[in-house]
């Protein structure tokens, strides 16, 4: 995180906000990159990672061994299938682009960042890029990794994806 605050300040920018997830590690990440800025995070439980269910807490490989059908089935259609108990990714998108949407309306012309998690900001991706739902997983996000997006009013420029400074 801190190698994120600092290429965001060496670019020059200066961040209006730091928005996170309200789980502790997008916390802890999130003011990191605020302090050089002298802000504090903004956290949000819209910006959570999605509610596995009866996965939570477990890595894919495990969901992939104890629900082989399930696991299959999501992976090859997260849209039409979810895991027990857990959220639909169509409920993500609904709850994330919500937000993203008030953020964006509240800073227009500044810069920000939101410090979330993988689905969250492949939801995120997908919407920006024009991207079906379906192809949520064709966009590698990797942990601490930085994504640029310049909003303009009529249309978003993905600027970076997946970086790992």
């Amino acid at each position: 995180m801190e190698r994120i605050s600092r290429y965001i300040v060496q670019k020059g920018s200066k961040l209006a906000a730091v928005y996170c997830s309200d789980l502790c590690r997008a916390i802890r990440s999130a003011e990191i990159i605020a302090e050089p800025h002298s802000i504090n995070p903004i956290i949000s439980p819209f910006l959570r990672e999605r509610n596995f269910g009866i996965w939570e807490g477990l890595s894919f490989a495990e969901i992939e061994e104890k629900y082989p059908k399930e696991f299959e089935a999501w992976a090859g259609n997260p849209l039409k299938f979810s895991p027990m108990g857990g959220e639909s990714t169509l409920k993500v998108r609904e709850r994330v682009i919500e937000a993203l949407e008030e953020i964006i309306g509240n800073y227009k012309d500044e810069h920000i960042a939101i410090v979330a998690h993988g689905g969250v900001n492949r939801v995120i991706l997908c919407h920006v890029m024009g991207i079906p739902l379906e192809n949520i997983f064709r966009i590698e996000q990797d942990c601490s990794a930085l994504n640029i997006i310049e909003f303009w009013d009529t249309y978003p420029i993905v600027k970076l994806i997946n970086q790992t400074v």
